[in-house]
């Protein structure tokens, strides 16, 4: 489970990013000042970092410049919409900017790019027999490749990284398809169908009645 540092002075904004993170099956820590947070980042394991700019003691840009040599993705959250703050944060090493406020499904969307993005190292995920190499895009179980168009492989990526997670129609849009992507749920539908199918998943990638899917892990079948 990816491990999330909310640093937010806002009590309200921090508890709703928290609950946001604790829907989308994050494990989540918040800090309310600078200080604090970069002591936490230094030295507790953080895979992501949720970093206001405007904090006490220390703001967000100067925490960016203490960690910017760690291993750790950074977004920005911000009020503040001045072009020139979001390219001084990008310069700074951060993988996103975001402006409040937000949606849920835009944030946890964000969040899923960046750590995948970061991720991509891990050139290999597995799921019982079924292995997926990133990199080259292929997909085989039991060691006979299967077939699967882009956002197919996308799709069943998604799911193999988040296991025993209910997860929407609506996100698996959002993180597949483009947070901004308008189209209809019918393609998601269509698209885990053809996974569930093509990989013969029928008991493992299982519906969720009027809410989405859900890949039961591994271990539990």
């Amino acid at each position: 489970m990816n491990r999330v540092l909310i640093v937010e002075d806002d009590e309200n904004i921090a508890k709703y990013i928290n609950t946001c993170l604790n829907m989308g099956g994050y494990e989540s820590v918040v800090c309310e000042n600078g200080k604090t947070a970069i002591e936490r980042i230094l030295n507790e394991p953080f895979d992501l970092v949720l970093l206001d700019v405007m904090l006490p003691e220390i703001d967000g840009f100067s925490i960016m410049e203490r960690i910017c040599s760690l291993d750790i993705a950074v977004i920005f959250l911000t009020a503040m919409q001045d072009v020139s703050d979001k390219v001084r944060g990008l310069k700074l090493g951060a993988e996103d900017y975001i402006v409040k406020p937000f949606e849920t499904l835009e944030l946890l969307a964000r969040i899923e790019v960046v750590l995948r993005r970061k991720h991509n190292n891990r050139v290999l995920l597995t799921y019982k027999d079924i292995e997926m190499n990133i990199e080259n895009h292929t997909v085989k179980r039991g060691g006979i490749p299967v077939s699967l168009t882009p956002k197919e492989f996308d799709t069943l990526a998604f799911f193999v990284q988040h296991q025993d997670i209910v997860i929407s129609r609506e996100r698996l849009l959002a993180t597949v398809w483009g947070y901004e992507f308008e189209g209809e749920s019918r393609t998601v539908d269509t698209h885990v169908q053809q996974v569930r199918r093509k990989t013969n998943l029928k008991g493992e990638l299982v519906s969720v009645p009027k809410y989405g899917y859900k890949l039961i892990r591994g271990e539990d079948l």
